[in-house]
């Protein structure tokens, strides 16, 4: 009998994570297919540069939606490895955005750099290489 709900445990959390993983896969695609859309929409922002009388707000928006564009594929990429360091590019991509496009107050700023350096910090000193070494799915053999 014990044997049994064992089994059972182990199967329904083999079930769960991979339903999990699967979910991932379907968001990761969801994601995918609107920076596509959003990527083929913003060379109309590229041209209305040279066309509005107000470039340098244009820009700005340009500027902020070419960096969403580029956290979501980094999104995706951390989705889809699984490490530390794809999680960090997410992390430093979504700081360096807010700083850049929102034009923060010095004050923001300070919080923003000192965060970053921290990040980069962490990174070195504090990041496993073991860790970030894994593969999604991938099947190790041991033995024993």
């Amino acid at each position: 009998m014990q044997d049994k709900l064992q089994q059972f445990k182990e199967k329904s959390r083999a079930y769960i994570a991979m339903t999990a993983s699967n979910l991932e896969t379907v968001v990761s695609i969801i994601v995918l297919a609107a920076i596509l859309i959003v990527s083929v929409r913003i060379l109309s922002e590229v041209f209305s540069l040279f066309t509005t009388p107000d470039y340098y707000a244009t820009f700005n928006s340009f500027l902020g939606h070419a960096f969403n564009i580029v956290i979501g594929i980094e999104f995706i990429k951390m989705l889809a490895k699984h490490t530390p360091g794809s999680a960090i590019e997410v992390l430093l991509f979504t700081i360096a955005r807010e700083m850049v496009v929102n034009h923060t107050t010095p004050i923001e700023n300070l919080i923003g750099i000192m965060t970053i350096a921290m990040i980069f910090i962490i990174r070195k000193y504090l990041f496993v290489p073991s860790f970030g070494e894994h593969v999604p799915h991938s099947i190790e053999k041991t033995e024993d």
